[in-house]
């Protein structure tokens, strides 16, 4: 395997997503989107992304798309990184933000934000970890769900590290941690 990326300080944006009644959100930690924080060459693969997220304990990684619901994760947080193509992504649920995503681009999706591919090209491929390989639990803003999926959201600990930069980077700054 050849990892020839390089990783760049790009563009973050971030953005507080608040409760909208359906779904949680995340009053206290931001959303967070690194457009082209990675450089990425033509012999890199997927996998290359995942070792970058295990190196800072992101671990528990998957390859695939982003599903075409609305769904959050109540007892984790998420990293989201672009290997190939773009993709239209909703988050905060209906009435929330939309993003375009491209290849290079890192999204920290904190616990209780809800997420969902609105559309995307047919080679559009994006790799996910959870901090500390946690095994993420699936919710949809359906009845039912709260409470208790609001009070795992205020229980999931801040992870050690960024995804991508270790002890220094949006996260650890954006976070407060």
């Amino acid at each position: 395997m050849h990892d020839r990326s390089e990783v760049i300080h790009g563009h973050v944006i971030s953005q507080i997503l608040r409760d909208n009644g359906m779904f949680p959100n995340n009053p206290r930690l931001p959303l967070l989107l690194y457009k082209g924080a990675l450089l990425l060459h033509p012999d890199d693969e997927a996998e290359s992304i995942l070792e970058r997220f295990s190196k800072n304990n992101w671990t528990n990684g998957w390859k695939n798309g982003i599903y075409d619901y609305h769904h959050y994760h109540s007892n984790t947080h998420e990293v989201l990184g672009v290997f190939c193509g773009v993709a239209e992504v909703q988050f905060g649920g209906p009435g929330g933000i939309c993003a375009e995503i491209n290849r290079g681009d890192i999204v920290v999706i904190p616990a209780g934000v809800a997420h969902m591919k609105l559309t995307s090209g047919g080679d559009f491929l994006c790799v996910g970890a959870y901090p500390e390989g946690c095994n993420y639990d699936i919710n949809y803003g359906k009845e039912g769900e709260r409470p208790g999926t609001d009070e795992n959201i205020k229980n999931v600990p801040l992870p050690q590290n960024d995804p991508l930069f270790g002890k220094d980077g949006p996260v650890t700054q954006h976070w407060g941690i």
